[in-house]
Order: C-alpha cells, then sequence, then structure tokens
C-alpha cells in the first residue's frame, strides 16, 4: 500500500525520514508559486540559498546581466536584488533564459530540509494537478509545508490537503497518516463552502487566504494581488524538480 504523509513544518520531521521518499515541497504564500512561475516563463534554473549572504557570494563574479536575484525577508524586496516574491514580478520578459538565485524566508529552508528524499519538488495550487499527476505512482509520498516563522499556516496545510485529495479520490490504496487525513478534511471542506457561496474555488480560496497568517502578512504591505495569483487552480503545468546535488530547481 502506497503511504501519503503530511508535515504541517520541517521541524516536525527529520531530514532523515524523508530518505528515498519523494517530498513534494508547499511554500504557497509565496516562494512555490513564483518558483514555478518563474519557470513556467522561461527561468533556465532557480537556486535556492538559505541566507542573503550566500546569494550574494554566489553572484560575485558572474556577469550580472545574465542572472537575476529574486527574493525577500520580511515579504519586501531584498535590498540589491533584482526582484522580490511576488510571482507577478517574474515575467517571461523579466526572467526568460536567465537563473534566478533565491532566498526567501521559509520555502528555501523547506527546500534544503528534503535534501535527502529521492525526489524533491515544488508543489502550489497553480500546478496542483500537475503535482498528482507527477507522483501518482510513487510508493511513498511526503508533503512538507514550509509554514511561516516556525509557525504552522493554514494556506500550506490547505494545499498540502488538495494535493492529498486529489490522490485519494479514487480507492487506490493510500495509507494517509492522521496530518494527511486532517489536512485532506481542511480542503473538502473548503470545497463544500466554495460552493455553497456560489464562487469558483479558485475565487473562495484567495478570500480564505486573505485570514490566513501568510495571507494577513501579504496584506499589511499590499500584496493582495499575490492572493489571487497564488489560488489559481491550474494555472500552470510545470512540475520543478529540485536537486540537491546541484542545488537547483529546473523543469524535467
Amino acid at each position: 500500500m502506497k503511504q501519503l504523509a503530511v508535515h504541517y513544518l520541517p521541524k516536525l520531521v527529520s531530514e532523515h525520514e524523508l530518505t528515498g521518499a519523494t517530498v513534494v515541497v508547499i511554500d504557497l504564500l509565496r516562494a512555490s508559486t513564483t518558483i514555478c512561475t518563474a519557470l513556467a516563463n522561461g527561468a533556465s534554473e532557480v537556486r535556492p540559498f538559505l541566507e542573503v549572504a550566500d546569494t550574494l557570494q554566489a553572484a560575485e563574479g558572474l556577469d550580472r546581466a545574465t542572472l537575476l536575484l529574486g527574493g525577500e525577508r520580511g515579504g519586501r524586496l531584498i535590498p540589491g536584488f533584482d526582484l522580490g516574491n511576488s510571482p507577478a514580478e517574474y515575467t517571461s520578459d523579466r526572467v526568460c533564459g536567465k537563473p534566478i538565485l533565491f532566498s526567501t524566508t521559509n520555502g528555501t529552508r523547506a527546500l534544503q530540509h528534503a535534501r535527502l528524499a529521492k525526489r524533491a519538488i515544488v508543489g502550489a495550487i497553480v500546478n496542483l494537478s500537475a503535482v498528482v499527476d507527477a507522483v501518482r505512482n510513487d510508493p511513498q509520498v511526503h508533503i512538507l509545508c514550509a509554514g511561516t516563522g516556525g509557525e504552522i499556516t493554514r494556506e500550506d496545510v490547505l494545499a498540502a490537503g488538495a494535493v492529498a485529495s486529489r490522490l485519494t479520490t479514487a480507492p487506490n490504496g493510500w495509507r494517509l497518516t492522521e496530518p494527511a487525513t486532517s489536512a485532506r478534511k481542511q480542503w473538502v471542506e473548503l470545497e463544500a463552502a466554495a460552493q455553497t457561496a456560489g464562487r469558483s474555488l479558485s475565487e473562495h480560496l484567495a478570500e480564505e487566504l486573505r485570514r490566513t497568517p501568510g495571507g494577513e502578512n501579504l496584506l499589511a504591505i499590499g500584496h493582495d494581488q499575490d492572493l489571487r495569483l497564488c489560488a489559481q487552480i491550474d494555472s500552470l503545468s510545470v512540475v520543478p524538480n529540485f536537486s540537491p546535488a546541484t542545488g537547483r530547481i529546473t523543469l524535467p
């Protein structure tokens, strides 16, 4: 029987427990969505870094005209960087053909936590179906939520629940952990609420994100638009793969 686990924070699962498994890393607001958008719009690769200093050091000696620095601290553009962490910034005319050196508060740390996995991919709502199709036949799948500042965030749990719900819609032999069951239940409840309200699921999710910890943070700094962008179910069909050996996120 295949196994599906959801971990609400990286600190709730050891790196070694992820060894040899498929790991879907989710930081819905906004690193996962931004990485998916960048690669879908033609970025050659995204290289995640834990610290701003590491990112700047990696760029030293390179032609800055041929690459971009992207990321955030406290949700805002990092001084000296080209792009922040809004998916709206990663348009094809800005990123096509260029590598992106990328550092965020939570998402890049979650990616590094999955470095012992057999396969690590970046999941979001924008590439929901693509992720589900990519992991459907894998025997052991872990969904790793980034959280915010070491705290569980409902937006990541909902996205994890969406993946869990899609994977287990048909009776296909999945055994779910308790957190996976809970996340799936929360997503199914959101689907029912959207139907009751007479709204599309993406529209209802965007409204729900306004009340999550990450959503409240974005509203406070004027990034309302990002909530709508991050809630667009299946707007992209990419499956970004993270290679710990090379430190690069690319498309297959």
